[in-house]
């Protein structure tokens, strides 16, 4: 009974030392969207309602999908991990950036016409418009929101978490001052939050991407660009679609109240107090999206330590 309490209490420690660092990564992420929509609240209701419909729309059919497709390395780098076939994880982990890049092409059509699918949706128009030119400022971070999430699978799935809090933060403070000098210094007004996520989404990448390259941490699992990515694409996609269509069941519906609110009789004002409480309601869902992700890399790691042993 002693070392069945010792292992709980071993194992516990393990999933707190990867769910504080991961909810924080969350947080400091999803606070990035929160910022944007704070800075446009400034600008009047018009431009709240607009930013909260276009993030809502952006959310839909861009950040959630490009998430659960990334969320199937999880599954791939856990159990190469576990297995010790480290080098593994960086051709799971191009075989992914391959997918949601190609997945991000077909999202920037989408969201480059995201006025007149909400038009068609009857949504109010002048709502539409300037949610529409929302969108089109944020179709950069598309591609650089879909690497990030690879290269955060990719460490989390490794214990490597601490650098991913740190390129977080550093992202979620330039994105405080860039949002006040496009917004309210230059003539973008709202556009300018949209094109400070736009930036910071990719400043995070690139800040992430150099830990990957130049860590003494990846160099086992990270061992250059391969052609074995291109290999066994349908394999990666069996589990990718179901990985992402349960990602994206879980996370839609909260994202669809705010499109449902433009229906309603005073749409700017609907819409904006809407996405004020559930903007308020996701950083709190952070918490055990934290712990939940935690879960998955150590029972990963766990189950194919096992059958590697079995396997000697």
């Amino acid at each position: 009974m002693r070392i069945q309490r010792e292992e709980v209490v071993k194992e516990v420690k393990k999933q707190l030392w990867l769910a504080v660092p991961l909810f924080s990564v969350g947080i400091l992420q999803y606070i990035l969207q929160t910022i944007s929509v704070m800075f446009v609240g400034h600008l009047g209701t018009l431009s709240l309602s607009a930013a909260s419909m276009a993030t809502s729309f952006a959310s839909v059919t861009g950040f959630n999908l490009l998430m659960g497709l990334a969320t199937a390395l999880d599954t791939f780098c856990g159990q190469s991990n576990g297995a010790g076939q480290y080098h593994m994880l960086g051709i799971h982990m191009q075989r992914s950036m391959i997918v949601v890049l190609m997945m991000s092409v077909f999202l920037a059509i989408i969201w480059a016409n995201t006025e007149p699918i909400l038009i068609a949706m009857h949504q109010n128009k002048a709502i539409s418009k300037e949610a529409g030119s929302y969108a089109r400022f944020m179709i950069p971070s598309l591609f650089a929101y879909g690497l990030l999430q690879c290269f955060l699978k990719f460490l989390q799935t490794q214990n490597i978490v601490f650098p991913m809090v740190v390129t977080s933060a550093i992202t979620a403070t330039l994105h405080v001052l860039l949002c006040w000098v496009l917004v309210f210094k230059t003539r973008l007004g709202s556009r300018g939050a949209a094109l400070s996520n736009s930036i910071c989404y990719w400043v995070n990448a690139i800040l992430i991407s150099m830990y990957v390259k130049f860590s003494s941490s990846c160099k086992q699992s990270w061992t250059g660009f391969s052609k074995s990515a291109l290999h066994n694409l349908l394999d990666f996609l069996k589990l990718a679609v179901p990985s992402t269509l349960m990602h994206c069941l879980k996370v839609w519906t909260f994202e669809l109240m705010v499109l449902m609110s433009g229906l309603l009789p005073n749409p700017a004002l609907e819409t904006s107090v809407l996405s004020i409480c559930l903007n308020t309601f996701g950083l709190a869902w952070m918490i055990p999206f934290g712990f939940s992700a935690a879960i998955s890399v150590r029972v990963s790691n766990e189950l194919d330590t096992l059958v590697a042993n079995a396997q000697k």
